[in-house]
């Protein structure tokens, strides 16, 4: 997760969110630091973002302006829009009443251990 001003476009976040991405666990052997493929909307559609993921070994996948969608990217959007809906059940989090990032994203952080937690314990009952 990363922060910034409600004023800051997406796209000027995302590469730093890509390089930022802990490696990903799986197989044997040293873990994989790069995703295969990348799927966005169409806010993400530039040449020079796509270029970027290519630079960085991953296979973007976004719609052009003005086309139809990919069939199918809507229940894995979904997944997405979900997780911004629990995060605003905590009333902090839908305004932002901190001034200061670091408590704002602490916040954050309690918030997806308390939604993880009330999964866990729905999921053992």
């Amino acid at each position: 997760m990363l922060t910034s001003g409600a004023n800051v476009p997406d796209i000027s976040r995302a590469l730093d969110l890509l390089d930022g991405y802990p490696p990903i666990a799986g197989r044997r052997g040293r873990p994989r630091r790069r995703f295969d493929t990348l799927l966005a909307d169409k806010g993400y559609s530039s040449d020079a973002f796509r270029r970027a993921c290519h630079e960085r070994g991953t296979e973007p996948i976004i719609p052009k302006p003005k086309t139809a969608g990919f069939k199918g990217l809507g229940k894995l959007r979904y997944v997405v829009e979900q997780t911004f809906a629990l995060l605003h059940q905590f009333r902090r989090l839908a305004v932002r009443w901190e001034r200061r990032l670091d408590i704002h994203d602490g916040l954050v952080g309690l918030a997806c251990v308390l939604i993880c937690w009330r999964r866990l314990i729905n999921w053992i009952r």
